[in-house]
């Protein structure tokens, strides 16, 4: 139990804390009659780890590749009509079951025919080289358009318009290659395109290239996007990509299990509620995921790295963001996971890693951080002044360079006097071993506060007057100074980084990021 101290306590306190004053001005006056600088100071572990360059081309993590042989032979499109409880086997060339239901009818080499030709509950079967003259437009319900091998029909859309409407409820899309959208972003060209009246489409397997948008979904409701890949354009800038995934006024819908890159923002939420993305891979874009206007979401199980912010969460309440991954988004923000006027959400055991901040809280009310890995990032956590309410415990602040970095003018507990979070650096006493230490830990206080308001001052953050700083600061509540107090910091650590230590290794933090991408999103020393 932590005993308040005595009066001859306070007063050794307070007499080391000006003690520690007086030799900082001294340190500061020298400080800025000088002509050089140093950088914030913090973590000294955590600059090796996040800093250290391997000199090589090859990527943090490894992108998921995929390279098909594109088709060749002219395209055929054969209507399968569905009837009574019968199916039509392809290979076999008849029809099978009691019923003989489902048979196929006339081939075409004409897409648009095809599909103008499918009645509800159709599918239309495809097979080579499309290259329709206009949008393949599906307005009739229950109607499948499917590749009779996965990616193995190409739809070319010719760089002009969206590729595929759908404009009927329950439609479906698989298997199929879709290529070269129109350029025109304002006109929302879309490799798919789901209109308002196609609630309940399915999108799954498809490989969508050199396209402006990948999926638009605009206003239909329990869309699934599931087992695909996007790639963008790959335009010299994101202001002129599209998004992979466009969410506008859509409730119910699921994104799962899909690579997106090249874009601008992977999967861009506006007034999108009851979402759930799980699953997706999504790397060199500018967010990986961006919510606005966007409320009582999940994100579960996604990667995102080497973006300028890998999750990136604005103007919304309730979001649950559960044991996702961000490495190495080290962009213009930088940040893993950003929450800008988020409300009511929980960010849980999630792993941010070599980012340039691990997690930013800008105007953040009443959330829970609770159980995430915070490892070789150059801020662990950047808490704004205009944020309150928030509840961090059991995360894990391991060799981040400034462990936490905030602005606040007031002394803010995260955790009250319960349990805490584990820091690497921090003084650890658990006398009664039951994992909780019992000396306060200091992560953000005066002596961050004399680095932020005199940057050269860095270079003596590690020296004696600082370290006395911070010890009167942990060990004696009454000598309070503005920035973050963990009351009960944990004794042990919470989560293993040894699977990430390769990749903070792998970051150079002196590679500066490039918002023109290009063909390479990140350049790297060679």
């Amino acid at each position: 139990m932590t005993r308040r101290p005595s009066v001859a306590g306070l007063v050794s306190a307070r007499a080391v804390f000006v003690a520690a004053a007086v030799v900082l001005a001294a340190v500061l006056g020298g400080v800025v009659a000088a002509t050089g600088g140093g950088a914030v100071a913090g973590d000294g572990a955590g600059s090796t780890a996040a800093g250290a360059a391997n000199g090589t081309d090859e990527p943090v993590v490894d992108p998921p590749t995929y390279d098909p042989a594109r088709p060749t032979a002219s395209g055929t499109a054969t209507v399968v009509s569905a009837g009574g409880g019968g199916s039509y086997d392809a290979s076999e060339g008849d029809a099978t079951g009691d019923d003989a239901g489902d048979a196929p009818g006339e081939t075409y080499d004409d897409l648009n025919a095809a599909v103008d030709a499918a009645e509800p509950g159709d599918t239309v079967e495809l097979s080579g080289v499309f290259e329709p003259a206009e949008p393949v437009v599906v307005d009739e319900p229950n109607v499948t358009v499917r590749a009779a091998e996965t990616h193995e029909a190409l739809i070319d859309g010719g760089g002009d318009d969206s590729v595929v409407v759908l404009e009927a409820p329950n439609a479906a899309v698989e298997g199929v290659w879709i290529d070269d959208t129109g350029e025109n972003l304002e006109s929302q060209d879309s490799a798919v395109y789901v209109a308002e009246n196609a609630s309940g489409a399915t999108l799954s397997e498809l490989y969508l290239t050199d396209a402006a948008f990948g999926v638009w979904v605009n206003g239909a409701d329990e869309v699934t996007v599931a087992d695909s890949r996007i790639e963008g354009t790959e335009a010299p800038r994101f202001a002129n990509r599209g998004n992979g995934i466009n969410l506008w006024e859509t409730e119910g819908t699921e994104i799962r299990d899909t690579s997106i890159t090249d874009v601008r923002d992977g999967i861009y939420y506006s007034w999108a509620s009851d979402v759930e993305a799980t699953g997706n891979t999504l790397w060199d874009l500018r967010y990986g995921v961006h919510y606005m206007y966007s409320d009582d979401n999940r994100i579960a199980d996604n990667v995102a790295f080497e973006n300028d912010v890998g999750y990136a969460l604005m103007v919304s309440d309730s979001i649950e963001v559960v044991n996702n991954t961000a490495v190495a988004n080290r962009g213009e923000s930088g940040h893993g996971i950003l929450l800008k006027e988020i409300d009511r959400s929980v960010v849980r055991d999630n792993d941010l890693v070599a980012n340039d901040q691990g997690m930013f809280l800008y105007n953040a009310q009443h959330n829970e951080v609770r159980g995430n890995l915070l490892y070789a990032n150059g801020v662990g956590v950047h808490h704004s002044a205009g944020t309150s309410g928030t509840t961090v415990v059991g995360n894990g602040f391991v060799e981040n360079e400034v462990p936490v970095l905030t602005t606040t003018r007031e002394l803010v507990a995260w955790n009250g006097t319960d349990r805490g979070n584990y820091w690497s650096d921090a003084r650890v006493a658990d006398a009664d071993d039951d994992g909780l230490s019992e000396t306060r830990h200091r992560p953000a206080g005066a002596a961050q506060r004399i680095v932020q308001e005199h940057p050269t001052a860095a270079v003596f953050a590690d020296g004696p007057a600082f370290d006395a700083i911070r010890l009167v600061e942990s060990r004696f509540p009454a000598v309070e100074t503005a920035g973050i107090v963990d009351h009960r910091p944990l004794a042990d650590p919470v989560r293993d980084v040894e699977p990430y230590r390769s990749y903070a290794a792998a970051v150079d933090a002196t590679v500066e990021y490039d918002s023109d991408p290009g063909d390479d999103h990140h350049q790297r020393n060679q």
